[in-house]
């Protein structure tokens, strides 16, 4: 189990302060300031269960045997029929993004949110978009605190107090519908709680600038406006995306204002909005897994996404929220 210490070390870590030049808890004889301090406190990997099987029944991506997805030349104005399929891929998403979000709490890992997920898509006759997506091992990602994304569901349990973005695509009708939202885990701080809606306000004044004939642009610049008035930095390595028969397609949307986003939108444009909006800095640091990007000086950052279509005046949000039970 890479990064993840025994319990009897964590036990002893838990009931005293170590000082720079004590050995380090994890055993390593190492002293603590050369190998563990830098990163205590912060999420570390943890094992990552094997990857969940989908019955026979369900149609498959293109890539879940291989892990390559084969290209498609796809337009980014998507047909009436494509569209409509959309909205039932979108629905589906909205309601396994929901499903996954209610069972967060703390001592549920994230492996566990993963398996709930994958149920509740094979409920629907769904498949995992993500599922061995250039060999991604997971039905979703779960992103905690300071990840800013593609986190890989593993055996950690949740912590009372940590924020976790739930990032959910489902492919059903040979279409797929892409979602997430950050949740609250048992009692959150007041900043990490005002940062998770101010990302929430993000995403949808993103979407309120959705116009067609406008530049993409207008939407990073929306974004970027809200998230600086708040003191926060606006990720720039991830953008949304064009999204339809394939997963990720043009064009790309930027969060934040990029003038050289002068892609204009026209009705019948699909793609996401989905704005990481971080505490510190936008910067970001990758793991070893190739897959998971966390925030450079370790603040935490928070997302939600949905995928929308353009329309004769704004946008059509594909992924909404199902109504309360």
């Amino acid at each position: 189990m890479r990064g993840v210490p025994a319990a009897g070390a964590g036990a002893a870590r838990a009931h005293r302060v170590l000082r720079s030049n004590d050995p380090c808890w994890c055993g390593s004889g190492r002293k603590y300031k050369r190998c563990h301090k830098a990163s205590d406190g912060r999420v570390l990997p943890g094992r990552v269960s094997p990857m969940l099987a989908v019955p026979d029944g369900i149609p498959a991506t293109d890539y879940y045997l291989t892990g390559e997805p084969r290209h498609l030349d796809e337009p980014m104005v998507k047909s009436p029929d494509v569209i409509e399929r959309m909205r039932v891929a979108g629905r589906v998403a909205a309601e396994v993004l929901a499903v996954t979000g209610a069972a967060v709490a703390p001592g549920v890992t994230t492996d566990e949110l993963d398996r709930i997920a994958h149920q509740a898509y094979v409920e629907r006759g769904a498949f995992p978009s993500t599922l061995n997506y250039h060999g991604y091992p997971k039905s979703i990602c779960t992103s905690v605190n300071e990840v800013i994304c593609h986190g890989i569901p593993d055996d950690r349990p949740l912590e009372d107090g940590d924020i976790v973005n739930v990032d959910v695509t489902a492919y059903v009708g040979g279409v797929h519908g892409d979602c997430n939202a950050t949740f609250c885990v048992g009692e959150v701080d007041a900043a990490s709680r005002a940062l998770v809606e101010v990302t929430r306000q993000c995403r949808d004044l993103g979407i309120a600038a959705v116009r067609p004939g406008r530049p993409l642009s207008d939407i990073g610049k929306a974004i970027e406006a809200h998230a600086t008035a708040h003191g926060y930095g606006v990720v720039r390595m991830f953008v949304g995306h064009g999204i339809g028969r394939q997963f990720h397609i043009p064009p790309s949307v930027p969060h934040y204002y990029d003038p050289e986003a002068a892609t204009v939108m026209e009705p019948g444009m699909t793609f996401t909005i989905e704005p990481m909006i971080s505490a510190g800095t936008w910067r970001e640091k990758m793991w070893d897994n190739g897959w998971t990007a966390v925030t450079a000086d370790g603040r935490r950052s928070a997302q939600f996404e949905h995928t929308l279509v353009v329309t004769d005046t704004g946008a059509e949000v594909l992924t909404p929220e199902p109504p309360a039970r």
